[in-house]
């Protein structure tokens, strides 16, 4: 068992011994959408998994799949394995399920546009799929919740408006407004459905709210956010407005605001920035917390907490943006454009203590908050989860938590849609990897490719070309748990930070300094090439390519360098013009000759897609590479690591025919990368041995994007 268990100690964010706790949250299993599909049925279409709910006795879950139109139903009888229980066709698309006892209460959007909103709420038995009864909602609905007595259901009618049409803002007709049903017997009671008229409330648009998402208190009231009007209501059971406040706004300090630069800079500001609501919980019956996604013009990256009478209790600010940065969650791609995206969240208690569940949709993470206090919320842990976190729901009766995760990317090849599965039990957290140290000024990270090993138990490690405005080498602590980057040195020109490049591979040059690959690709003009960079990170060296390599130039370039004596060993990712089928070169460079020089490596043959090397690494009588192909989840394959004997390394002339090298299996990486409880991830990039014999590999996390964002490094011997 590869993973290590840790404290996380985030001086930013992250409290003191948060997971030293005797007790933490670890995902256990995961679930991709697709295995849902009756047999037969095209399994390449596009699925989804975005609100969930669970049946009363905690056993089974339902959530809604925009794309098939349908509701997806699992069976956790065994939360460790979960087994499809398939998909009910709804003839609309569902927003949202809420589970009372065993009865599915589903939102289906009807609506043909936005002007002639509709929308029904059909009932169905989660056990046999059979539809009990149906409500006309005069309108197109969006969230569902339910009183803790099953008594009732709030559901928010958006009506939500057509950013396309005039400049795309409210107020446009026909308002949204709240509905509430009575629930008996299993079925929603339809004569008893009432709408309840919230215009005239808001500052913003008060003639068109947007009802977002509900919640129900133990009181029978019901928070209702505006999202778009910026505002939050509080209705009483038989729909009375209790009370009704604007969610206000944040003055942002200490944010990265621009996408543009393909870096990670958090040194801007947005001085009152709207927090236009997404989810909102109770956390108790006076208290209640809003996630503060932004939709139309806001989004403070963070979460407020009210109590009902509209005081401020509680404003997260930037922290919770910051730890996500240190644990590499941050989407660089959307900093213009809500940065994290917190949007959706539950409430529930574990042991006696409160918890938030805050998803961060745009980083994939879960913040994991104590709110004993609501005054004072602590951030316990980062959860990994799938591609857009969309919904979640606790299973407090049996230590669960389960998210639903948006994101398909089937049309890319990439990750499926899943559902994942977290237990609370003995033992330390397993994730998050790698951390930022969070002293000092905030490093941000992501993308770690290439990495070698230093003294004792540091590492160096290297960002690919995603960050092209920051290239960087850090330092990695692994004496501490999770393995920690303590600073960042940038990689300049001339002094500036070095353009066109992109490093996949780093070895140390005997002197403080580095050689660093990079991988060129001429149609971003980015040249194949080696540099040397001293110990404060100027590039002092550019050696490029011979005529006789580039002559068979394809895109798939270095992947990994190390140094033997004066040698430069190189991987490159794959077959280049001259290379046999299913072999790709080993190129030699000799810092004193100038000499070049190859062999070939006989690599595993593709059934899908690819193969090909990503990392080198010698030590004593072998060179060690990562072998992987490009595939993820089930469908992976190859990812291991083998060795070649240092005697097979003779490098021969470029243009001849050159010794193919003997390689011996040392490990198979994909029962490792199954621990972690998601899907297999595609990029295991790092390889690195310190002087003890430790191995240290790591997987790169694409920068977020279209990516989970997940980093795993771990260690054996």
């Amino acid at each position: 068992m590869p993973i290590r268990t840790f404290c996380l100690t985030s001086a930013l964010a992250l409290s003191a011994g948060a997971a030293c706790a005797d007790k933490n949250f670890n995902r256990i299993a995961s679930f991709a959408t697709p295995d849902n599909m009756a047999a037969g049925e095209d399994v390449t279409r596009e699925s989804s998994a975005e609100i969930i709910s669970v049946s009363g006795d905690g056993m089974t879950l339902a959530y809604t799949d925009s794309p098939l139109r349908v509701l997806g139903r699992i069976d956790i009888s065994d939360p460790a394995n979960p087994q499809p229980l398939g998909n009910i066709a709804l003839g609309g698309e569902p927003t949202a399920v809420s589970v009372v006892g065993k009865t599915a209460y589903v939102a289906v959007n009807t609506s043909q546009d936005h002007f002639a909103p509709s929308g029904h709420l059909a009932a169905f038995d989660l056990v046999s799929g059979d539809e009990l009864g149906r409500c006309d909602l005069d309108g197109q609905p969006d969230s569902t919740a339910f009183a803790s007595d099953g008594s009732f259901l709030a559901v928010a009618i958006e009506n939500e408006r057509d950013e396309e049409a005039g400049d795309g803002r409210v107020g446009q007709l026909p308002a949204g407004d709240v509905v509430l049903i009575d629930l008996a017997d299993g079925s929603p009671d339809c004569a008893s459905l009432r709408h309840i008229d919230v215009t005239g409330l808001a500052d913003i648009a008060p003639e068109d709210p947007e009802p977002e998402f509900t919640d129900i208190n133990a009181l029978g009231e019901v928070a209702v956010t505006l999202q778009e009007n910026n505002h939050i209501v509080i209705l009483s059971r038989d729909g009375t407005v209790l009370n009704h406040f604007s969610a206000g706004s944040v003055d942002l300090v200490g944010i990265d605001a621009t996408d543009e630069r393909a870096a990670l800079r958090f040194d801007e500001a947005q001085p009152a920035r709207l927090r236009e609501p997404d989810a909102v919980q109770w956390i108790d019956d006076n208290h209640l917390v809003i996630a503060n996604e932004g939709d139309m013009d806001g989004g403070s990256r963070g979460f407020t907490v009210f109590h009902k009478d509209g005081t401020e209790v509680y404003e997260s600010g930037a922290s919770f943006e910051h730890a996500v940065a240190q644990a590499g969650h941050y989407p660089d791609k959307r900093s213009d454009a809500k940065g994290i995206e917190p949007e959706g969240m539950e409430i529930a208690t574990y042991d006696g203590v409160p918890y938030m569940f805050l998803l961060a949709e745009r980083a994939s993470v879960i913040g994991v908050y104590d709110m004993r206090d609501p005054a004072s919320p602590v951030l316990r842990q980062i959860l990994p989860s799938g591609i857009a976190p969309e919904g979640v729901v606790a299973i407090p009766q049996r230590n669960l938590l389960v998210t639903a995760n948006e994101a398909d990317l089937v049309e890319d090849g990439g990750p499926r849609a899943h559902v994942m599965l977290y237990e609370y039990a003995e033992g330390a957290a397993a994730y998050p990897t790698l951390t930022s140290s969070g002293a000092g000024t905030l490093i941000g990270w992501g993308a770690i490719s290439g990495m070698v090993a230093g003294e004792g138990a540091t590492l160096y490690a290297v960002n690919d070309s995603f960050y092209g405005f920051q290239p960087t080498i850090f330092t990695i602590d692994t004496a501490v748990t999770p393995a920690q980057i303590t600073s960042a040195l940038p990689v300049t020109r001339a002094g500036s930070p070095a353009q066109k490049l992109d490093m996949e591979g780093i070895t140390r040059d005997g002197d403080g300094g580095f050689w660093v690959a990079s991988e060129g690709r001429s149609d971003r003009l980015v040249p194949h090439a080696l540099y040397h960079v001293n110990a404060k990170g100027e590039i002092t060296d550019e050696v490029s390519l011979p005529a006789a390599l580039l002559a068979q130039e394809t895109r798939f370039g270095f992947e990994g360098v190390t140094r033997v004596g004066d040698w430069l060993w190189m991987a490159m990712q794959r077959e280049w013009g001259d290379d046999p089928r299913d072999h790709v070169k080993l190129v030699a460079y000799n810092v004193e000759t100038e000499e070049w020089g190859a062999v070939l490596y006989p690599k595993a043959a593709a059934d899908v897609g690819w193969t090909g090397l990503s990392e080198i690494v010698a030590r004593g009588d072998w060179v060690y590479v990562i072998e992987r192909d490009n595939q993820i989840g089930d469908a992976a394959r190859v990812k291991k690591i083998y060795r070649i004997p240092a005697a097979d390394m003779v490098p021969g002339a470029l243009g001849a025919e050159l010794t193919v090298v003997r390689k011996e299996e040392v490990r198979d990486l994909i029962p490792d990368l199954k621990a972690w409880g998601g899907y297999v991830a595609d990029k295991v990039e790092g390889l690195a041995i310190l002087d003890d014999g430790t191995f240290w590999v790591s997987t790169d996390n694409d920068g977020v994007d279209d990516s989970s964002g997940e980093t795993f490094m771990w260690s054996f011997k």
